[in-house]
Protein backbone atom coordinates (compact mmCIF):
# COMPACT_ATOMS: atom_id res chain seq x y z
CA UNK A 1 0.00 0.00 0.00
CA UNK A 2 2.84 2.37 0.87
CA UNK A 3 4.50 1.71 -2.47
CA UNK A 4 1.26 2.43 -4.34
CA UNK A 5 0.89 5.73 -2.46
CA UNK A 6 4.44 6.71 -3.39
CA UNK A 7 3.78 5.81 -7.03
CA UNK A 8 0.57 7.88 -7.10
CA UNK A 9 2.45 10.82 -5.58
CA UNK A 10 5.20 10.54 -8.18
CA UNK A 11 2.66 10.41 -11.03
CA UNK A 12 0.82 13.49 -9.69
CA UNK A 13 4.09 15.38 -9.22
CA UNK A 14 5.49 14.55 -12.67
CA UNK A 15 2.15 15.31 -14.38
CA UNK A 16 1.87 18.67 -12.64
CA UNK A 17 5.42 19.72 -13.52
CA UNK A 18 5.10 18.41 -17.10
CA UNK A 19 1.90 20.35 -17.76
CA UNK A 20 3.47 23.50 -16.30
CA UNK A 21 6.54 23.03 -18.52
CA UNK A 22 4.30 22.52 -21.57
CA UNK A 23 2.49 25.80 -20.95
CA UNK A 24 5.65 27.76 -20.19
CA UNK A 25 7.12 26.57 -23.50
CA UNK A 26 4.07 28.07 -25.23
CA UNK A 27 4.67 31.39 -23.46
CA UNK A 28 8.31 31.39 -24.57
CA UNK A 29 7.28 30.52 -28.14
CA UNK A 30 4.75 33.35 -28.20
CA UNK A 31 7.29 35.86 -26.88
CA UNK A 32 9.72 34.79 -29.60
CA UNK A 33 7.15 35.80 -32.23
CA UNK A 34 8.32 39.36 -31.60
CA UNK A 35 11.34 41.07 -33.10
CA UNK A 36 14.69 40.35 -31.47
CA UNK A 37 16.14 43.12 -29.36
CA UNK A 38 19.55 43.23 -27.72
CA UNK A 39 19.40 44.02 -24.01
CA UNK A 40 22.68 42.35 -23.02
CA UNK A 41 24.56 45.57 -22.28
CA UNK A 42 25.50 46.76 -18.77
CA UNK A 43 24.82 43.38 -17.16
CA UNK A 44 26.05 44.57 -13.75
CA UNK A 45 23.56 47.44 -13.72
CA UNK A 46 20.81 45.11 -14.88
CA UNK A 47 21.48 42.58 -12.10
CA UNK A 48 21.49 45.39 -9.55
CA UNK A 49 18.20 46.73 -10.91
CA UNK A 50 16.62 43.28 -10.77
CA UNK A 51 17.78 42.84 -7.18
CA UNK A 52 16.45 46.26 -6.19
CA UNK A 53 13.08 46.18 -7.97
CA UNK A 54 12.10 42.53 -8.59
CA UNK A 55 13.56 41.00 -5.44
CA UNK A 56 13.74 44.02 -3.13
CA UNK A 57 10.27 45.30 -4.15
CA UNK A 58 11.55 48.89 -3.98
CA UNK A 59 8.78 50.27 -6.19
CA UNK A 60 6.02 48.44 -4.35
CA UNK A 61 6.60 50.30 -1.08
CA UNK A 62 5.98 53.66 -2.73
CA UNK A 63 2.38 52.86 -1.75
CA UNK A 64 3.15 51.77 1.85
CA UNK A 65 -0.03 49.83 2.73
CA UNK A 66 -0.24 47.66 -0.37
CA UNK A 67 3.54 47.55 -0.66
CA UNK A 68 4.18 46.14 2.81
CA UNK A 69 1.26 43.70 2.51
CA UNK A 70 2.60 42.52 -0.85
CA UNK A 71 6.07 41.94 0.62
CA UNK A 72 4.55 39.91 3.47
CA UNK A 73 2.47 37.78 1.10
CA UNK A 74 5.24 37.45 -1.49
CA UNK A 75 8.07 36.62 0.90
CA UNK A 76 5.84 34.51 3.15
CA UNK A 77 4.41 32.45 0.32
CA UNK A 78 7.85 31.81 -1.22
CA UNK A 79 9.51 30.88 2.09
CA UNK A 80 6.63 28.70 3.26
CA UNK A 81 6.90 26.67 0.08
CA UNK A 82 10.44 25.72 1.02
CA UNK A 83 8.67 23.05 3.04
CA UNK A 84 7.40 21.70 -0.27
CA UNK A 85 10.90 20.31 -0.79
CA UNK A 86 10.49 18.19 2.33
CA UNK A 87 6.98 17.18 1.26
CA UNK A 88 8.31 16.04 -2.13
CA UNK A 89 11.04 13.95 -0.49
CA UNK A 90 8.54 12.46 1.98
CA UNK A 91 6.08 11.72 -0.83
CA UNK A 92 8.64 9.99 -3.07
CA UNK A 93 10.37 7.94 -0.38
CA UNK A 94 7.43 7.39 1.97
CA UNK A 95 9.15 9.13 4.88
CA UNK A 96 7.72 11.58 7.41
CA UNK A 97 9.36 14.93 8.20
CA UNK A 98 12.66 13.61 6.93
CA UNK A 99 14.46 16.90 7.60
CA UNK A 100 13.67 16.76 11.31
CA UNK A 101 17.24 15.50 11.90
CA UNK A 102 18.19 19.20 11.70
CA UNK A 103 16.89 19.43 15.26
CA UNK A 104 16.54 22.95 16.65
CA UNK A 105 17.04 24.55 13.25
CA UNK A 106 14.19 22.46 11.85
CA UNK A 107 11.94 23.57 14.71
CA UNK A 108 12.89 27.17 13.96
CA UNK A 109 12.04 26.72 10.27
CA UNK A 110 8.62 25.15 10.88
CA UNK A 111 7.78 27.77 13.52
CA UNK A 112 8.80 30.56 11.10
CA UNK A 113 6.72 29.00 8.33
CA UNK A 114 3.67 28.95 10.58
CA UNK A 115 4.01 32.60 11.59
CA UNK A 116 4.49 33.60 7.94
CA UNK A 117 1.47 31.47 6.94
CA UNK A 118 -0.68 33.33 9.43
CA UNK A 119 0.61 36.70 8.20
CA UNK A 120 0.00 35.68 4.59
CA UNK A 121 -3.56 34.65 5.46
CA UNK A 122 -4.24 38.01 7.15
CA UNK A 123 -2.58 39.89 4.28
CA UNK A 124 -4.67 38.08 1.68
CA UNK A 125 -7.88 38.91 3.55
CA UNK A 126 -6.91 42.59 3.61
CA UNK A 127 -6.12 42.43 -0.11
CA UNK A 128 -9.56 40.92 -0.75
CA UNK A 129 -11.25 43.72 1.21
CA UNK A 130 -9.24 46.40 -0.63
CA UNK A 131 -10.10 44.87 -4.00
CA UNK A 132 -13.80 44.09 -3.40
CA UNK A 133 -15.10 46.40 -0.68
CA UNK A 134 -13.17 49.67 -0.76
CA UNK A 135 -13.62 51.82 -3.85
CA UNK A 136 -9.95 52.24 -4.76
CA UNK A 137 -9.85 53.88 -8.19
CA UNK A 138 -7.48 51.43 -9.87
CA UNK A 139 -9.61 48.42 -8.84
CA UNK A 140 -12.91 49.66 -10.26
CA UNK A 141 -11.91 50.52 -13.84
CA UNK A 142 -13.88 49.18 -16.80
CA UNK A 143 -10.82 47.25 -17.96
CA UNK A 144 -11.02 45.15 -14.77
CA UNK A 145 -14.53 43.84 -15.32
CA UNK A 146 -15.21 40.13 -15.72
CA UNK A 147 -12.27 37.73 -15.90
CA UNK A 148 -9.50 40.12 -14.71
CA UNK A 149 -11.42 40.88 -11.51
CA UNK A 150 -12.38 37.24 -10.97
CA UNK A 151 -8.85 36.06 -11.66
CA UNK A 152 -7.46 38.28 -8.90
CA UNK A 153 -10.03 36.92 -6.45
CA UNK A 154 -9.40 33.30 -7.45
CA UNK A 155 -5.73 33.70 -6.56
CA UNK A 156 -6.64 35.22 -3.19
CA UNK A 157 -9.00 32.33 -2.45
CA UNK A 158 -6.31 29.86 -3.51
CA UNK A 159 -3.78 31.40 -1.14
CA UNK A 160 -6.26 31.41 1.74
CA UNK A 161 -7.05 27.72 1.24
CA UNK A 162 -3.38 26.75 0.91
CA UNK A 163 -2.49 28.53 4.16
CA UNK A 164 -5.42 26.89 5.98
CA UNK A 165 -4.40 23.46 4.69
CA UNK A 166 -0.80 24.08 5.74
CA UNK A 167 -1.80 24.99 9.29
CA UNK A 168 -4.36 22.17 9.49
CA UNK A 169 -1.76 19.67 8.29
CA UNK A 170 0.68 20.86 10.95
CA UNK A 171 -1.93 20.91 13.71
CA UNK A 172 -3.03 17.32 13.12
CA UNK A 173 0.59 16.22 12.74
CA UNK A 174 1.41 17.84 16.09
CA UNK A 175 -1.55 16.14 17.76
CA UNK A 176 -0.53 12.76 16.29
CA UNK A 177 2.99 13.22 17.63
CA UNK A 178 1.51 14.00 21.06
CA UNK A 179 -0.57 10.83 20.73
CA UNK A 180 2.57 8.80 19.94
CA UNK A 181 1.01 7.65 16.68
CA UNK A 182 3.06 5.10 14.74
CA UNK A 183 4.95 6.77 11.89
CA UNK A 184 4.71 10.23 13.42
CA UNK A 185 6.84 9.90 16.56
CA UNK A 186 10.55 10.79 16.37
CA UNK A 187 13.20 9.51 18.76
CA UNK A 188 14.46 13.05 19.34
CA UNK A 189 11.02 14.22 20.46
CA UNK A 190 8.50 16.52 18.79
CA UNK A 191 9.54 17.27 15.19
CA UNK A 192 8.82 20.92 14.49
CA UNK A 193 7.55 23.94 16.34
CA UNK A 194 3.89 24.92 16.02
CA UNK A 195 3.34 28.46 17.40
CA UNK A 196 0.15 29.00 15.37
CA UNK A 197 -1.35 25.59 14.65
CA UNK A 198 -1.17 24.58 18.31
CA UNK A 199 -4.20 26.79 18.87
CA UNK A 200 -6.19 24.50 16.55
CA UNK A 201 -5.67 21.46 18.82
CA UNK A 202 -8.98 21.96 20.72
CA UNK A 203 -10.72 21.17 17.42
CA UNK A 204 -9.41 17.60 17.64
CA UNK A 205 -10.37 16.75 21.22
CA UNK A 206 -12.00 13.35 21.42
CA UNK A 207 -11.06 12.39 17.86
CA UNK A 208 -9.41 8.99 17.49
CA UNK A 209 -5.86 8.59 16.20
CA UNK A 210 -7.14 6.81 13.08
CA UNK A 211 -9.46 9.73 12.27
CA UNK A 212 -6.65 12.22 12.90
CA UNK A 213 -4.44 10.36 10.43
CA UNK A 214 -7.20 10.62 7.81
CA UNK A 215 -7.50 14.38 8.43
CA UNK A 216 -3.71 14.86 8.37
CA UNK A 217 -3.24 12.83 5.18
CA UNK A 218 -6.16 14.58 3.49
CA UNK A 219 -4.76 18.01 4.34
CA UNK A 220 -1.30 16.85 3.22
CA UNK A 221 -2.54 15.59 -0.16
CA UNK A 222 -4.78 18.60 -0.76
CA UNK A 223 -1.87 20.91 0.08
CA UNK A 224 0.39 19.15 -2.43
CA UNK A 225 -2.25 19.00 -5.17
CA UNK A 226 -3.26 22.59 -4.42
CA UNK A 227 0.29 23.82 -4.93
CA UNK A 228 0.54 21.98 -8.27
CA UNK A 229 -2.83 23.39 -9.37
CA UNK A 230 -1.70 26.86 -8.30
CA UNK A 231 1.54 26.42 -10.27
CA UNK A 232 -0.34 25.47 -13.43
CA UNK A 233 -2.99 28.14 -12.94
CA UNK A 234 -0.27 30.78 -13.24
CA UNK A 235 -0.20 30.30 -17.02
CA UNK A 236 -3.84 31.35 -17.28
CA UNK A 237 -3.51 34.16 -14.75
CA UNK A 238 -1.98 37.58 -14.36
CA UNK A 239 0.07 36.00 -11.58
CA UNK A 240 2.51 34.71 -14.17
CA UNK A 241 4.43 37.80 -13.05
CA UNK A 242 5.58 35.76 -10.04
CA UNK A 243 8.02 34.11 -12.45
CA UNK A 244 8.43 36.68 -15.23
CA UNK A 245 9.04 39.79 -13.11
CA UNK A 246 12.72 38.88 -12.74
CA UNK A 247 13.67 38.60 -16.45
CA UNK A 248 11.32 41.48 -17.24
CA UNK A 249 13.13 43.89 -14.90
CA UNK A 250 16.52 42.59 -16.02
CA UNK A 251 15.68 43.28 -19.69
CA UNK A 252 13.99 46.65 -19.10
CA UNK A 253 15.42 49.83 -20.61
CA UNK A 254 18.35 51.50 -18.92
CA UNK A 255 18.28 54.61 -21.12
CA UNK A 256 16.66 57.79 -19.75
CA UNK A 257 12.87 57.83 -19.85
CA UNK A 258 11.65 59.87 -22.78
CA UNK A 259 14.59 58.95 -25.02
CA UNK A 260 13.19 57.66 -28.30
CA UNK A 261 14.58 54.58 -29.99
CA UNK A 262 16.20 55.01 -33.37
CA UNK A 263 14.20 53.10 -35.96
CA UNK A 264 16.59 51.04 -38.04
CA UNK A 265 13.91 50.81 -40.73
CA UNK A 266 13.96 54.61 -41.05
CA UNK A 267 17.76 54.62 -41.21
CA UNK A 268 17.67 52.01 -43.97
CA UNK A 269 15.06 54.05 -45.85
CA UNK A 270 17.17 57.21 -45.64
CA UNK A 271 20.22 55.31 -46.90
CA UNK A 272 18.17 54.10 -49.87
CA UNK A 273 17.11 57.65 -50.65
CA UNK A 274 20.72 58.82 -50.55
CA UNK A 275 21.93 56.07 -52.90
CA UNK A 276 20.90 56.88 -56.50
CA UNK A 277 21.59 53.29 -57.61
CA UNK A 278 19.58 51.59 -54.87
CA UNK A 279 16.44 49.61 -55.64
CA UNK A 280 13.67 51.28 -53.60
CA UNK A 281 11.92 47.93 -53.13
CA UNK A 282 14.89 45.98 -51.87
CA UNK A 283 17.46 46.46 -49.13
CA UNK A 284 20.86 44.69 -49.28
CA UNK A 285 21.70 42.53 -46.28
CA UNK A 286 25.01 41.12 -45.05
CA UNK A 287 24.81 37.66 -46.65
CA UNK A 288 24.29 39.11 -50.12
CA UNK A 289 20.59 38.32 -50.37
CA UNK A 290 17.85 40.94 -50.47
CA UNK A 291 15.02 41.66 -48.15
CA UNK A 292 11.94 43.86 -48.24
CA UNK A 293 12.28 46.97 -46.02
CA UNK A 294 10.63 46.33 -42.68
CA UNK A 295 7.34 47.84 -41.62
CA UNK A 296 7.49 51.19 -39.87
CA UNK A 297 6.03 50.88 -36.38
CA UNK A 298 3.63 48.17 -35.24
CA UNK A 299 0.08 47.19 -36.10
CA UNK A 300 0.11 43.68 -34.61
CA UNK A 301 1.95 41.79 -31.90
CA UNK A 302 4.49 40.28 -34.34
CA UNK A 303 5.71 43.83 -35.08
CA UNK A 304 6.56 44.45 -31.43
CA UNK A 305 9.87 43.34 -29.95
CA UNK A 306 10.29 40.36 -27.63
CA UNK A 307 10.74 42.49 -24.51
CA UNK A 308 7.44 44.26 -25.20
CA UNK A 309 5.70 40.88 -25.50
CA UNK A 310 7.40 39.76 -22.28
CA UNK A 311 6.02 42.96 -20.72
CA UNK A 312 2.49 41.93 -21.67
CA UNK A 313 2.80 38.55 -19.96
CA UNK A 314 4.40 40.16 -16.90
CA UNK A 315 1.64 42.72 -16.33
CA UNK A 316 0.19 42.31 -12.84
CA UNK A 317 -2.94 44.33 -13.71
CA UNK A 318 -2.37 46.27 -10.48
CA UNK A 319 -3.47 49.50 -12.19
CA UNK A 320 -0.75 51.74 -10.80
CA UNK A 321 0.05 52.87 -14.34
CA UNK A 322 -3.56 53.79 -15.10
CA UNK A 323 -3.99 55.50 -11.72
CA UNK A 324 -1.03 57.78 -12.57
CA UNK A 325 -1.98 58.39 -16.22
CA UNK A 326 -3.04 62.06 -16.68
CA UNK A 327 -5.00 61.21 -19.83
CA UNK A 328 -7.02 58.58 -17.98
CA UNK A 329 -7.58 60.89 -15.01
CA UNK A 330 -9.11 63.50 -17.32
CA UNK A 331 -11.66 60.99 -18.65
CA UNK A 332 -9.97 59.92 -21.88
CA UNK A 333 -10.19 56.30 -23.04
CA UNK A 334 -6.50 55.54 -22.55
CA UNK A 335 -5.59 53.03 -19.85
CA UNK A 336 -1.96 51.83 -19.93
CA UNK A 337 -3.10 48.70 -18.07
CA UNK A 338 -5.56 47.94 -20.86
CA UNK A 339 -2.81 48.42 -23.46
CA UNK A 340 -0.81 45.64 -21.80
CA UNK A 341 -3.85 43.38 -21.28
CA UNK A 342 -4.93 43.83 -24.91
CA UNK A 343 -1.43 43.03 -26.15
CA UNK A 344 -1.38 39.83 -24.09
CA UNK A 345 -4.89 38.84 -25.23
CA UNK A 346 -3.98 39.33 -28.89
CA UNK A 347 -0.72 37.41 -28.42
CA UNK A 348 -2.62 34.54 -26.82
CA UNK A 349 -5.07 34.59 -29.74
CA UNK A 350 -2.19 34.35 -32.22
CA UNK A 351 -0.70 31.53 -30.14
CA UNK A 352 -3.96 29.58 -30.25
CA UNK A 353 -3.98 29.80 -34.06
CA UNK A 354 -0.45 28.38 -34.09
CA UNK A 355 -1.51 25.61 -31.69
CA UNK A 356 -4.34 24.56 -34.01
CA UNK A 357 -2.73 25.04 -37.44
CA UNK A 358 0.99 24.67 -36.75
CA UNK A 359 1.71 28.18 -37.97
CA UNK A 360 0.09 31.58 -37.93
CA UNK A 361 -2.48 32.21 -40.62
CA UNK A 362 -4.05 35.62 -41.05
CA UNK A 363 -7.31 35.70 -39.09
CA UNK A 364 -8.37 39.12 -40.33
CA UNK A 365 -7.57 40.72 -36.99
CA UNK A 366 -4.73 42.77 -35.60
CA UNK A 367 -3.79 44.54 -32.40
CA UNK A 368 -4.58 47.94 -33.89
CA UNK A 369 -8.32 48.71 -34.13
CA UNK A 370 -9.49 45.21 -33.11
CA UNK A 371 -7.99 45.52 -29.62
CA UNK A 372 -6.44 48.95 -29.16
CA UNK A 373 -8.32 51.91 -30.58
CA UNK A 374 -6.63 54.88 -32.26
CA UNK A 375 -8.36 57.17 -29.82
CA UNK A 376 -6.51 55.44 -26.99
CA UNK A 377 -3.14 55.82 -28.72
CA UNK A 378 -3.50 59.53 -29.44
CA UNK A 379 -4.75 60.30 -25.93
CA UNK A 380 -1.26 59.51 -24.58
CA UNK A 381 0.82 62.54 -23.56
CA UNK A 382 4.09 60.49 -23.56
CA UNK A 383 4.78 61.72 -20.01
CA UNK A 384 6.18 58.33 -18.88
CA UNK A 385 4.10 58.34 -15.69
CA UNK A 386 2.95 54.77 -16.42
CA UNK A 387 6.52 53.55 -16.91
CA UNK A 388 7.66 55.19 -13.67
CA UNK A 389 4.70 53.76 -11.73
CA UNK A 390 5.04 50.12 -12.80
CA UNK A 391 6.51 48.01 -9.98
CA UNK A 392 7.99 45.42 -12.37
CA UNK A 393 9.52 47.56 -15.12
CA UNK A 394 6.80 47.36 -17.79
CA UNK A 395 6.83 49.98 -20.55
CA UNK A 396 3.33 50.56 -22.04
CA UNK A 397 4.55 53.77 -23.68
CA UNK A 398 6.90 51.92 -26.04
CA UNK A 399 3.95 49.96 -27.48
CA UNK A 400 1.88 53.13 -27.84
CA UNK A 401 4.73 54.89 -29.67
CA UNK A 402 5.35 51.97 -32.03
CA UNK A 403 1.66 51.87 -32.95
CA UNK A 404 1.61 55.62 -33.46
CA UNK A 405 4.61 55.31 -35.76
CA UNK A 406 2.70 52.80 -37.84
CA UNK A 407 -0.28 55.13 -38.12
CA UNK A 408 1.86 58.11 -39.14
CA UNK A 409 4.49 56.45 -41.34
CA UNK A 410 2.48 53.64 -42.93
CA UNK A 411 -1.03 55.08 -43.09
CA UNK A 412 -0.46 58.84 -42.85
CA UNK A 413 -3.23 58.73 -40.29
CA UNK A 414 -2.07 61.32 -37.79
CA UNK A 415 -4.75 63.50 -36.15
CA UNK A 416 -5.42 66.73 -38.01
CA UNK A 417 -3.83 68.87 -35.29
CA UNK A 418 -0.61 66.86 -35.49
CA UNK A 419 -0.61 66.90 -39.29
CA UNK A 420 -0.90 70.71 -39.24
CA UNK A 421 1.94 70.98 -36.72
CA UNK A 422 4.20 68.71 -38.81
CA UNK A 423 3.40 70.72 -41.95
CA UNK A 424 4.30 73.92 -40.11
CA UNK A 425 7.58 72.39 -38.93
CA UNK A 426 8.36 71.38 -42.50
CA UNK A 427 7.54 74.82 -43.92
CA UNK A 428 8.34 77.19 -41.06
CA UNK A 429 10.80 75.28 -38.86
CA UNK A 430 8.34 75.49 -35.96
CA UNK A 431 4.89 74.08 -35.12
CA UNK A 432 3.27 77.54 -35.36
CA UNK A 433 1.81 78.96 -38.60
CA UNK A 434 4.19 81.94 -38.78
CA UNK A 435 6.91 82.66 -41.29
CA UNK A 436 10.42 82.45 -39.84
CA UNK A 437 11.09 86.04 -40.91
CA UNK A 438 8.15 87.26 -38.80
CA UNK A 439 9.12 85.38 -35.69
CA UNK A 440 10.60 88.39 -33.89
CA UNK A 441 7.94 90.93 -34.86
CA UNK A 442 6.55 90.85 -31.34
CA UNK A 443 9.80 92.34 -30.08
CA UNK A 444 9.63 95.26 -32.50
CA UNK A 445 6.12 96.10 -31.36
CA UNK A 446 7.39 96.54 -27.81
Amino acid sequence: MELITQLIFLIVLVAGIAFFTYNIRKVIRNIKLGRKVDRSNNSGERWAKMGRIAIGQSKMVKKPVSGILHIIVYVGFIIINIEVLEIIIDGIFGTHRILSFLGGFYNFLIGSFEILAFLVFVGVIIFWIRRNVTNIYRFIGNDLKGWPKNDANYILYFEMVLMILFLLMNATDYQLQLNNAIGYVKEAGIAGSFPVSQYLLPLFEGISTASLIIVERTAWWLHVIGILIFLNYLYYSKHLHILLAFPNVFLSKLSPKGEFDNLQSVTNEVKLMMDPDANPYETPVEDGETDVPEKFGASDVMDLNQVQLLNSYTCTECGRCTAECPANLTGKKLSPRKIMMDTRDRLEEVGEIINKKGKFEDDGKQLLDDYILREELWACTTCNACVEACPVGIDPLSIILDMRRYLVMEQSAAPNELAISMTNIENNGAPWPYNQMDRLNWAKEN
